[in-house]
């Protein structure tokens, strides 16, 4: 049976935690940061953990990640 592809544009978005867990970057944090306000920007800067459902899709994603 052939080896399964790793999604490359996944395996740059999400990072493997030894728990199994993926932890991602906020999206809007790129440019036109002007008219946000400091605390909002400085919450996109926390990586976040994916919630369990999606940590399922992302699995058939990265099966060697």
């Amino acid at each position: 049976m052939p080896k399964i592809k790793t999604s490359r544009s996944a395996s740059k978005r999400f990072k493997r935690l030894s728990s199994n867990k993926y932890k991602f970057k906020h999206a809007y944090a790129r440019h036109i940061l002007t008219k946000k306000s400091t605390k909002h920007k400085r919450h996109l800067r926390i990586k976040s953990i994916l919630s369990k459902k999606n940590n399922r899709k992302i699995m058939k994603y990265l099966p060697y990640i």
